[in-house]
């Protein structure tokens, strides 16, 4: 094979890569924000729960919770019928998508996961405003919504930037962890490859992962600058 058609399957792969990417950041920041309110909590037993879930979804390695995610309701179910593989079967015989519900669960495990990491960003962001300026919000008449919108959240948006970005990047080559349930990402297009005979594309694929956290990178840096008029 040629350097184009390897590039451009390769590419293909890519797709995927930033189709994860791309899915889970959009849903993992909001369910991340939405989890640390809940562990943070006053009510004890919501607090307490999300705590544990955390704790749990830290704890175990992102390549198990592919497998729980995308083999476990099989193995629950009295007829055995794995929901992803009949996904599978679906979108491949009807509509020719090759591996679609095996990206349906890498996207749940990914989002579930991230989400729990993003959290923890955020509880150490808000808790790291001081007390003073909830209690001066509340002097001048805000309610806490507003304190929270107006005076907390650009704050705490400037402090954690930071280690956002770095789970993000991680978020990035963590990607690649979706071939175990089959997936076709990049890795595994070069994978394939591999078996005929042809290694050089895996280590091409490591253009494609600078490319992309290099661009991340720069975004990053422009994003920390335009927010450096936020004092700690």
């Amino acid at each position: 094979m040629d350097f184009l058609t390897i590039t451009q399957t390769l590419l293909e792969g890519f797709a995927v890569t930033c189709c994860l990417f791309f899915i889970t950041l959009l849903l993992s920041l909001p369910l991340g924000l939405l989890i640390s309110f809940c562990t943070m909590s006053k009510f004890k037993p919501l607090s307490y729960t999300f705590k544990v879930i955390v704790w749990i979804i830290r704890g175990i390695p992102l390549m198990l919770q592919l497998f729980i995610v995308y083999f476990l309701p099989g193995m629950l179910s009295k007829e055995g019928i794995n929901i992803f593989g009949e996904l599978d079967n679906y979108l491949y015989f009807e509509l020719g998508i090759n591996a679609g519900g095996a990206l349906v669960a890498a996207l749940i495990a990914f989002i579930i996961n991230y989400a729990c990491y993003f959290s923890e960003i955020f509880r150490g962001g808000i808790e790291s405003i001081s007390k003073g300026q909830y209690e001066a919000g509340q002097v001048l008449g805000m309610k806490k919504g507003q304190i929270f919108s107006h005076v907390v959240l650009m704050q705490v948006i400037k402090r954690i930037v930071p280690p956002m970005s770095n789970e993000i990047i991680t978020l990035v080559k963590d990607t690649a962890l979706a071939r175990v349930i089959g997936v076709i990402e990049i890795i595994r297009q070069a994978e394939i490859f591999a078996t005929k005979a042809l290694i050089w594309p895996l280590f091409y694929t490591g253009a494609f992962y600078l490319l992309f956290v290099g661009a991340l990178t720069l975004l990053f840096g422009f994003i920390e600058k335009k927010l450096s008029y936020f004092k700690a």
